[in-house]
């Protein structure tokens, strides 16, 4: 049978199969029912029941290479799979693929190709099937950097992933002291959990939002009406020190301020420094995990109710 290549999509759209496996199940065939039930027998055809399943688990990788970093959210069903050597490879592969392309949208970057001439998108059908499990690009964030400075990165466990662009009026990448600022400014934003850069960054809608988060609060706790409106006031002026990462005390050190910090490095490095941007990514964040009961589980694998 000739087929061409909407002939592999279409054997591809049907079974969830690999590219690879759907082009070898067309010539070992020469008919696309056959080769359908060939991707069945040879167990190749579970790939699309599979996008059904819930991945809320995975990996969360970072690569910079020179003025470009990128964090790759990578979702699968288990944290089992999520330690796989070659699941995180992938993960790694993936990162580093976002940084030579640049590609934020996550559908454009599905059909990027990687180094062995497999787009992603064909990379994840094969992984799920060789791994048993639903697989997912989940987020991609691209960071760039013009002029002088750092693009820094840290990930915490696979599971919180920072980008920090740090960007300075001189080349002050090989000293000492701005390389452990960034990475100090990674390990902030990923313990700390900042919001914004500063308080002028701090929109009015948000302030809003925090002050209703603040009355329900206190009327939980029993304050009386008529303070209420005064405790409210009084947490929203602290609320830069909470939200602003200029404004937060360094985890390190909290007799000092992270814009203090910066301050004093730039007199060290004999520059002006200052942090631009920062990403943070937390593995499965917006994710509605399926709770399952282990022994309902086992009763249904055995047949006993």
């Amino acid at each position: 049978m000739a087929y061409t290549a909407a002939d592999v999509k279409n054997l591809r759209e049907t079974t969830g199969a690999g590219m690879m496996d759907c082009k070898k199940a067309l010539d070992e065939t020469g008919d696309f029912q056959k080769a359908v039930d060939y991707l069945r027998a040879k167990g190749l055809a579970a790939a699309a029941k599979k996008q059904s399943r819930i991945a809320a688990e995975g990996v969360i990788a970072a690569v910079v290479t020179g003025k470009v970093g990128a964090l790759v959210e990578v979702n699968c069903e288990t944290d089992f799979v999520a330690k796989n050597d070659e699941f995180q490879k992938f993960a790694t592969n993936a990162a580093a693929l976002a940084v030579e392309t640049q590609l934020s949208n996550v559908d454009q970057f599905l059909t990027a190709k990687s180094s062995n001439g497999l787009t992603i998108k064909d990379n994840i059908s094969e992984l799920t099937i060789k791994i048993g499990e639903k697989i997912d690009v989940r987020r991609v964030e691209v960071m760039k950097l013009e002029g002088n400075g750092m693009i820094g990165s840290y990930v915490h466990s696979g599971k919180i992933g920072v980008l920090c662009r740090v960007e300075s009026d001189k080349d002050v990448n090989g000293n000492e002291a701005f390389q452990t600022l960034v990475k100090d400014l990674c390990m902030q934003i990923a313990a700390a959990n900042p919001q914004f850069l500063n308080a002028s960054e701090i929109d009015e809608t948000y302030k809003a939002k925090e002050a209703e988060i603040y009355a329900a609060q206190l009327k939980e706790q029993g304050k009386p009406e008529a303070m209420i409106p005064n405790i409210v006031k009084g947490k929203l002026a602290k609320l830069a020190s909470e939200v602003c990462l200029y404004e937060q005390s360094f985890v390190k050190d909290p007799d000092t301020t992270i814009g203090k910090l910066i301050e004093a490095t730039g007199k060290t490095a004999g520059a002006s420094i200052k942090v631009t941007k920062f990403i943070k990514l937390n593995l499965g964040e917006g994710i509605e995990k399926k709770s399952e009961n282990f022994a309902e589980e086992i009763a249904k694998l055995t047949g006993k109710n």
